[in-house]
């Protein structure tokens, strides 16, 4: 299985992966912003394996909107996000495990910019 994209574009409202061996994965950015693997969204395990995390973010439509990507050496891609978050590196590996089992979350809910009365 190989496990670098030869191409790698947003699509609407997906990221779109063609790897080398040919497969094509399909990616929700809804998903992948909500999988952030960096270590404010899903946290790190201290000396003793306790999961430490800060507060949750609020996300907006901002929140799901890439403004670009870049390669993290032969193992995994950044994300920049619309509302300025980019610190998680999706490896190439996770990506193409999401592309083949799509991970079953909850709903999403998406703040407004601004007050609503």
């Amino acid at each position: 299985m190989a496990l670098r994209p030869k191409t790698l574009t947003v699509i609407g409202d997906e990221l779109a992966i063609v790897w080398e061996d040919g497969a094509e994965s399909f990616l929700p950015l809804t998903t992948l912003r909500r999988l952030c693997p960096c270590a404010g969204c899903a946290g790190e395990r201290d000396i003793l394996g306790r999961l430490m995390k800060g507060p949750e973010r609020p996300l907006t439509a901002a929140s799901f909107e890439v403004r670009g990507t870049a390669p993290v050496g032969g193992y995994a891609v950044q994300i920049f996000w619309g509302d300025g978050h980019s610190d998680g590196f999706y490896t190439y590996q996770k990506l193409r495990e999401w592309g083949e089992s799509p991970p079953d979350l909850p709903p999403v809910n998406v703040l407004p910019l601004l007050p609503t009365r």
